[in-house]
């Protein structure tokens, strides 16, 4: 859904200046957004309005800050041919800023394209839905670990949908997997052969790679019968007995076909998360478990490994990160290397699959919004590289090197982090200005 813009002047008649920088904005970001008729600041911003746009600044602003206060939807600055704002206008945005006047003003194309895409994805979101599929919540298989989740609680869901508009729908687990059981055998081998080609699966026995697609297909027919969802999660962990399979399979292919959001064991923070990155900045992203080298033998018991990856200094600045065994569910088209295979771990049946991939090495963000809604908690670090350990729940994961990891581990907001490809840090800032969150930079 494309935002609706409104270009607004400060003289009574547009200047030959603002008609010239609204059309360059216009071949700019056309594609992105939809551009309403100019109109007076002074006048009533139309409803179904996105966010202003002031195409050409003067000093009248500085004799208008009441007519700026009254907006309530973002004000961007856009003030050059190339998507961004004039060097001189920092003045007027500075003055505007100390007199209780927020603007967005982009320091480059790929800034104003960042905050086009999350106006967009703000107004998607108020006309969606995010799939939850649970039964029993906390009492599953790891019933000690499960029950301290925030994201079962009801006031996570209230405050998620408070914050950006999207409902949230719970479903039976339980009645998914008869949906998946009874998908046909002619549709399974149909969705192999159309498939087979470029999903390599090793390992996998017959049956699990027909129940894993059997899956996929019942997912399918729900989104489709339900239509507008844009993320979708599954307590397959915690209720791994409902099923003979996990859906990781299907987050892949449901994601590379449709673009669908995943969220692994339901994690409704972690799925918004994603959400936000991966759509307003189209980066790659996926979640995993943080284990930092802090947390010694309670990070190394629970993934079955007897050290942590030997590290060149600074071990209390490093943090091992897997899921499931490897990295995560890693879309192909996010992956430099990608596998299906077998389960690894014990709690799930013995047919269900598990992706075994790898995002690149570099620069990567870690990023998680806060329970409230209200903040979203980022840390720049580098992916420096994966380790195996065999006989573990760890035969695939990656490290990463953290700017501060007693900061980090103090000001984490959940075990579940979302990992997004290069440094975002600044991007991140800017699109949490359009979304009205803060930003805790860890």
């Amino acid at each position: 859904m494309k935002p609706g813009l409104l270009p607004v002047h400060l003289e009574d008649v547009p200047s030959e200046t603002f008609v010239r920088q609204l059309g360059k904005l216009k071949e700019l970001t056309s594609e992105l957004v939809d551009w309403l008729e100019p109109a007076h600041i002074d006048r009533p911003v139309p409803a179904g309005t996105s966010a202003v746009v002031v195409p050409d600044l003067s000093g009248l602003a500085y004799r208008m800050v009441d007519s700026f206060r009254r907006i309530d939807v973002p004000i961007l600055l856009l003030s050059t041919e190339f998507g961004s704002v004039l060097m001189w206008d920092w003045e007027i945005r500075d003055h505007l800023r100390r007199k209780g006047v927020a603007t967005i003003a982009p320091t480059s194309l790929t800034e104003c394209e960042d905050v086009c895409r999350t106006l967009a994805t703000q107004k998607t979101l108020r006309h969606s839905s995010m799939l939850a599929y649970q039964d029993d919540l906390g009492a599953g298989m790891q019933p000690d670990i499960f029950k301290r989740f925030y994201w079962w609680e009801d006031e996570c869901v209230l405050d998620l949908q408070k914050a950006f508009g999207v409902r949230v729908e719970r479903r039976s687990f339980h009645d998914l997997a008869a949906r998946a059981a009874a998908v046909p055998d002619a549709r399974v081998e149909a969705a192999w052969d159309r498939l087979s080609a470029r999903t390599p699966i090793v390992g996998l026995a017959p049956r699990g790679r027909a129940d894993a697609l059997r899956l996929y297909v019942a997912l399918g027919d729900e989104l489709d019968e339900t239509g507008d969802v844009i993320a979708a999660g599954i307590n397959c962990l915690n209720e791994s007995t409902t099923s003979p399979t996990t859906p990781c399979l299907a987050w892949n292919l449901l994601f590379e076909e449709r673009g669908l959001m995943w969220g692994c064991e339901a994690d409704l923070t972690s799925m918004i998360t994603k959400t936000l990155v991966h759509k307003s900045l189209k980066a790659p992203v996926m979640m995993t478990n943080l284990y930092p080298y802090l947390m010694g033998q309670a990070a190394l018991a629970h993934e079955r490994i007897p050290f942590f990856p030997p590290v060149d200094e600074e071990p209390e600045n490093h943090v091992l990160v897997a899921h499931c065994g490897f990295l995560g569910v890693v879309p192909q088209s996010f992956a430099t290397e990608w596998t299906l295979r077998p389960r690894v771990l014990e709690i799930v049946d013995p047919s269900a699959n598990v992706i075994d991939a790898r995002l690149a090495e570099g620069a990567t963000t870690i990023v998680k919004i806060a329970g409230d809604m209200k903040t979203l908690v980022v840390a720049p670090s580098v992916l420096t590289g994966y380790h195996q350990f065999t006989n573990s729940d760890c035969l695939n994961g990656a490290v990463l090197r953290v700017e501060d990891g007693y900061r980090f581990v103090e000001n984490l907001p959940s075990h579940h982090a979302i990992l997004a490809t290069g440094d975002l840090v600044r991007r991140l800032e800017v699109m949490s200005s359009v979304l009205g969150l803060d930003v805790l930079k860890i």
